[in-house]
């Protein structure tokens, strides 16, 4: 494995530019705010089930703490804020089973929850005696983005469905995009690589509103009780637990995304997915981000956009590529790292040990084996 004297958070800080909208990997510490709004006459049972939590999760790692406040105003109203040394290790706890599994207790006592995560930027005040310094930084820079949400589901089907599931996801009427004064669904991407579905939504406003609303439109319920017989996990929508399990194991959320340039009219939409082996998705994940922020400015690019999704060992990259994803080099379209780098590569990539050998073919069948199928690219007027 090729080692180098910079880690790649610390390269993808400094190199920060512009062009860059969204990233989990500044290696700056993370504030994640939880809103709960907890039943009446349920606040003892909220403490219990909280407390369970609380104690378990302060031995995870990158946990570096947390509190629990109560509104003074309605005491139904909750708030729990946490501090961890940086994105990717709670996004891995918060993605795990052991998570799922620990919060659902949560959800008999509580009538909402909102969860929002921010990269600190600036603080006041000293550390505290006897603080590590080392745990967690500030966030470079403030990040300039575009005004979109985006994010992803992902969820498996029966082997030997494929061609029937497509179909069903392909031929459904486009939902309405505007789901209130301030949000609006902009572009939705449906792709399958095998027996997995991945659909990338871009949102204008609330994220969580936007998911809802989707979810409540006739024409996607339909379809959704239509896949339900081909899907390897099965799920009851009409049930309140069921569906919360569901979307919570089928969020994969996007963890970088940068914009090369000016988009075009004429950018086609790819994903590509890349087989992580076990453990090493979010490495792999900051692999990919490091090279395309690296290659963000420049003009022979292919790519105008990258977006990366990650959960687990899911990693999916989505790129709006200039001309045939074929054309020019493929190792520039994989977004694969420069040569001192490859052997890193196939240490997290499976069943891809010949990433890096160009002259036998090897960029070219791993492109076509990364490469999804489109089922369906929509995006609403004016989007």
């Amino acid at each position: 494995m090729t080692t180098t004297s910079t880690p790649a958070s610390e390269s993808l800080t400094r190199q920060l530019s512009h062009q860059v909208s969204q990233s989990v990997f500044d290696g700056s510490r993370l504030r994640v705010v939880l809103l709960v709004d907890v039943y009446d006459g349920a606040q003892q049972q909220f403490l219990e089930t909280y407390e369970n939590l609380r104690s378990h999760v302060e031995s995870v790692p990158g946990h570096i703490g947390e509190q629990l406040c109560q509104s003074i105003e309605n005491p139904s109203q909750w708030l729990i804020t946490s501090e961890w040394e940086s994105a990717p290790p709670f996004l891995n706890w918060v993605s795990s089973e052991e998570h799922v599994r620990m919060v659902k207790p949560l959800h008999s006592c509580v009538r909402d929850t909102r969860s929002l995560r921010f990269h600190v930027v600036r603080e006041t005040g000293r550390p505290a005696a006897g603080a590590d310094a080392s745990r967690g930084g500030l966030q470079a820079a403030p990040r300039v983005g575009d005004g979109l949400i985006r994010h992803a589901l992902t969820f498996t089907v029966k082997p030997g469905s494929e061609e029937a599931v497509g179909k069903i996801l392909a031929d459904y009427a486009s939902p309405e995009p505007r789901v209130d004064d301030s949000t609006r669904l902009c572009r939705t991407s449906l792709f399958l690589h095998g027996n997995r579905v991945v659909r990338a939504i871009e949102v204008r406003g609330d994220l969580l509103a936007a998911l809802r609303h989707v979810a409540e439109q006739p024409e996607v319920r339909a379809v959704e009780e239509a896949i339900n017989p081909y899907l390897e996990q099965d799920r009851d929508l009409g049930d309140p637990e069921s569906a919360r399990v569901f979307y919570t194991r089928a969020a994969l959320p996007a963890v970088h995304h940068v914009t090369a340039g000016e988009q075009r009219g004429e950018a086609q939409r790819h994903a590509l997915s890349y087989p992580a082996r076990p453990g090493c998705g979010m490495r792999l994940a900051e692999l990919l981000a490091e090279h395309d922020e690296a290659a963000a400015g420049d003009p022979r690019s292919p790519v105008l956009c990258s977006t990366i999704f990650q959960r687990d060992d899911v990693v999916v990259r989505l790129v709006d590529v200039r001309g045939d994803l074929h054309e020019g080099d493929p190792a520039v379209t994989l977004g694969l790292p420069d040569a001192d780098r490859v052997s890193e590569l196939t240490t997290l990539l499976d069943g891809f040990t010949d990433a890096g050998s160009p002259t036998d073919g090897g960029l070219v069948r791993a492109l076509e084996g990364a490469r999804m199928e489109l089922v369906t690219d929509r995006r609403a007027p004016d989007a």
